[in-house]
């Protein structure tokens, strides 16, 4: 099944992009052109814009048009919610895939005994997952879980569906605790998410309750310069 026209549009305007054809500060065609160029409503080609507009790959210039952002504009994640990374990728209309580097059941050391308030030495299962965008790194995920909890979690294929989707789906939501720090990397994180020895890592740390028992504890380490998280708070 062919995707959406708005996507297709999004698709044909990041491949200009990620290219180099359309560079930083280029003006981009009109919403106007796109519409005869792909024979769609002026409707759906403002959809296509305002959601790269939303995503920092444009921006627009009210009687000027609408630009290529500048090279250094990072992915966004949100602090308020549990987001699926695979998702968050392909609507900036880039391409998701994953290196599962470990996946095991392991006992609960000290450190994680505490995160997860079980004891020591308690079943959990451990995955350790690389993220890409396109060919780029952006998360390392490093999780465990519960083991008496979710224990399917264990036998999942994480290359079709993330941590994140399968225990939203599996563990529902019904509290998460997020602590956000900069820190200077290990060579292993480093490596990993193919980072220079000067760069700067986020490092997000993640507890997640299900009916009101702890499942699961998680870092995710982020390039600095290739990722940020935020936060936008309504005030009634």
């Amino acid at each position: 099944m062919p995707a959406p026209l708005y996507l297709q549009i999004k698709h044909y305007i990041t491949q200009k992009i990620d290219s180099g054809q359309w560079p930083e500060g280029h003006k981009i065609t009109t919403e106007l052109a796109l519409t005869r160029q792909f024979n769609v409503s002026r409707m759906t080609a403002n959809k296509a814009i305002r959601d790269l507009v939303a995503e920092g790959r444009l921006y627009r210039r009210p009687r000027r048009g609408t630009f290529v952002c500048k090279k250094e504009e990072k992915a966004d994640a949100s602090l308020l919610s549990v987001q699926n990374i695979a998702e968050q990728v392909r609507q900036r209309g880039k391409n998701y895939h994953c290196q599962i580097i470990r996946q095991v059941a392991i006992g609960a050391d000290e450190n994680v005994a505490a995160d997860l308030e079980v004891r020591v030495g308690s079943s959990l299962f451990y995955s350790e997952i690389v993220h890409y965008e396109n060919d780029s790194p952006v998360q390392l995920e490093m999780r465990w879980v519960n083991a008496e909890y979710v224990p399917e979690y264990i036998s999942q294929d994480f290359s079709s569906i993330t941590p994140n989707q399968y225990l939203c789906e599996n563990s529902p939501l019904s509290a998460i605790e997020h602590t956000v720090e900069a820190i200077v990397p290990d060579t292993t994180v480093r490596l990993a998410l193919a980072m220079s020895e000067q760069e700067a890592c986020l490092l997000l740390k993640r507890r997640t309750w299900s009916n009101g028992k702890l499942v699961s504890a998680a870092l995710f380490y982020h390039p600095g310069t290739r990722y940020k998280l935020s936060a936008k708070i309504l005030m009634e």
